[in-house]
């Protein structure tokens, strides 16, 4: 049985890659992203009889193409799909760090939102209602301690609900101005004829709406054909759309 793979997102200093490092252990090697000078990490782990490959991805505040961390990130998710992308938040700062989360949610449902250094939250005064969280969102969400080794077990068997497809996500869909779901929903027809149904159509139109060029380019280097050049006009007309 071929492992699960699980990508580590987060922002910078959330403790992702801590986390990341107590799972895998020595089990891990560092590489590079194809085409970028980004270091890229994967490790393995194992809970309740199954294996997973971990991918520590780049630490980045968003999913936009605003550096090569961004795109490295942003590619994985979209284009390697894996089966858990487990988001690390700071409980300390979360609605900072829940931009990415949302983020990512548009992108797959396939997702486990773990809020890390919830010690120190505690010690603040903070008190996170984790089930709230969970039922907003609509994926699971895990309190933890990487660093004080605080429920970890309790990560692992959400990340093996969503591996396993025991549990089954309603993610939360963030709504737009009129405008821009105008624009989105006259996309969205253009964007699946031109690459199929695989990818998160909803998010590549929004993507495309905000023109992201560096989108382009990837949609075309993993489909390995030019018609999605077809997508510059597909612009032209959501931008047109909300205008």
């Amino acid at each position: 049985m071929n492992p699960f793979t699980v990508a580590f997102a987060g922002n910078p200093n959330t403790g992702k890659s801590t986390l990341f490092n107590l799972l895998t252990g020595l089990r891990q090697h560092t590489g590079n992203w194809a085409g970028k000078t980004v270091i890229s990490a994967e490790g393995e782990f194992t809970h309740n009889n199954h294996t997973y490959r971990a991918v520590d991805l780049p630490g980045t505040y968003s999913l936009y193409s605003n550096s090569a961390d961004e795109e490295a990130a942003r590619d994985f998710i979209i284009f390697e799909e894996p089966d858990v992308t487990l988001v690390v938040l700071d409980a300390t700062s979360l609605e900072r760090n829940l931009n990415l989360a949302l983020q990512v949610l548009e992108i797959t449902g396939r997702a486990v939102i773990c809020i890390n250094l919830i010690d120190e939250a505690r010690r603040l005064g903070i008190d996170i209602n984790v089930k709230a969280i969970s039922k907003r969102l609509g994926v699971p969400v895990v309190a933890i301690s990487a660093r004080g080794k605080i429920g970890i077990d309790a990560l692992l068997d959400q990340i093996e609900r969503v591996a396993t497809g025991a549990f089954t996500a309603q993610p939360l869909r963030i709504s737009y101005s009129d405008e821009i779901e105008q624009g989105i929903a006259e996309l969205i027809p253009m964007v699946e004829q031109a690459i199929g149904t695989r990818y998160p159509a909803r998010w590549i139109a929004l993507r495309l709406l905000d023109g992201d060029d560096s989108l382009l380019t990837s949609l075309k280097a993993h489909m390995g054909r030019t018609n999605i050049s077809a997508a510059k006009e597909v612009v032209g007309h959501g931008v047109t759309a909300c205008h």
